[in-house]
């Protein structure tokens, strides 16, 4: 049981850190495109024959658009901005796709924009013109890259860990099962003079084995898992076998006495379901008492 509460637990600590390292990563924004952009800005001003002023510092639109702001005004022809832009896009890996937007500072129109597309082909409108001196942004935007986020591969693993935990301790139960009904099989061959042993923790209820504890009731090598539902009713029953259990009996200790408020059908569905599962030894009875409740036959 220690083994797998670790195991669970070392799945959950590793999702925990991927997850904290994924995020930190993403706090971080790309030092390396951001010097290109300036460098965009700066050769930019020095076609506009303006070697003193500064580009302002890079801003995040969003995810995938940045903003090339400049302290002074400054006037540019498309070709010469679209050469400088492709030159210096060939310094990164985002040289196949990407749109450039030049805006008015105050008013925010679009004085020019281009596209380059290798899926759907290139958009340079306005090529031969030049633009007079004025306030201008530059907006530089990227498709959305499309990664495998493997935080979530390690996400998946919870069920998986608390499903393998679940399996692991039903075999462990399956196993117990067998060993004792192989152990009573061995004491009851001839020439065996060791006595069987007392095992608290099953009854016999006709040719079943009753585990009350694991949840499981067993028949010549077959186990039937119980619900604790089903565990707790069948206890009673057979505790007070060939005798009338009322119904309010059932409710009180089954529902009741953890504070959830039933009806009678309740325990007639859970006693319905009891009866399949004792179905297969036909000694074993739970027959309606009228009025009363039920008594069990065994």
């Amino acid at each position: 049981m220690k083994q797998y509460s670790l195991f669970a637990a070392l799945s959950v600590s590793m999702i925990v850190f991927v997850m904290a390292f994924v995020k930190k990563e993403n706090e971080h924004p790309d030092k390396h495109l951001e010097v290109v952009l300036r460098t965009i800005g700066h050769e930019v001003l020095l076609h506009s024959k303006d070697s003193t002023s500064r580009v302002l510092p890079v801003k995040t639109v969003n995810e995938n658009t940045f903003r090339i702001s400049f302290e002074h005004s400054f006037g540019f022809t498309p070709d010469t901005l679209m050469k400088v832009v492709h030159q210096q896009l060939a310094k990164t890996d985002r040289l196949d796709n990407y749109t450039v937007s030049v805006n008015e500072c105050d008013q925010n129109q679009t004085v020019f924009s281009y596209e380059v597309n290798t899926a759907s082909g290139d958009l340079r409108p306005c090529r031969g013109r030049k633009l007079k001196t004025g306030c201008y942004v530059i907006d530089i935007s990227f498709p959305a890259k499309r990664s495998f986020n493997y935080a979530w591969l390690l996400l998946a693993l919870i069920p998986v860990a608390f499903a393998a935990l679940y399996f692991a301790r039903r075999g462990s139960r399956l196993s117990a099962a067998r060993e004792l009904i192989e152990k009573k099989d061995d004491a009851s061959q001839p020439g065996n003079i060791e006595p069987d042993p007392v095992d608290a923790d099953h009854q016999k209820i006709g040719n079943f084995l009753f585990f009350e504890s694991k949840g499981m009731l067993s028949l010549s090598g077959e186990t039937i898992e119980l619900s604790i539902k089903e565990a707790k009713a069948l206890s009673i029953l057979a505790l007070n076998r060939n005798q009338v259990v009322g119904r309010d009996l059932l409710m009180k200790e089954i529902w009741e006495d953890d504070g959830i408020f039933v009806v009678t059908r309740n325990v007639d569905v859970l006693i319905s379901k009891l009866r399949k599962r004792l179905s297969a030894d036909p000694s074993v009875k739970i027959v309606n008492v009228h009025g009363k409740g039920y008594r069990m036959i065994a």
